[in-house]
């Protein structure tokens, strides 16, 4: 069973939010933090720490 990266990451984000219920505001920070950082001039070295 092949599921899509996108589509898992949805579920999980939204069963985190309904169980966790962490603030909104910091949801909102970490998407926004994370898709900053995939588009700076830190994206190689984030890229390669991950691997």
């Amino acid at each position: 069973m092949d599921v899509p990266l996108w589509f898992a990451l949805i579920i999980v984000g939204w069963l985190g939010i309904k169980l966790m219920r962490p603030p909104m505001w910091l949801v909102v920070v970490l998407l926004l933090g994370g898709y900053l950082l995939a588009d700076s001039l830190l994206a190689p070295v984030i890229d390669t720490a991950v691997k």
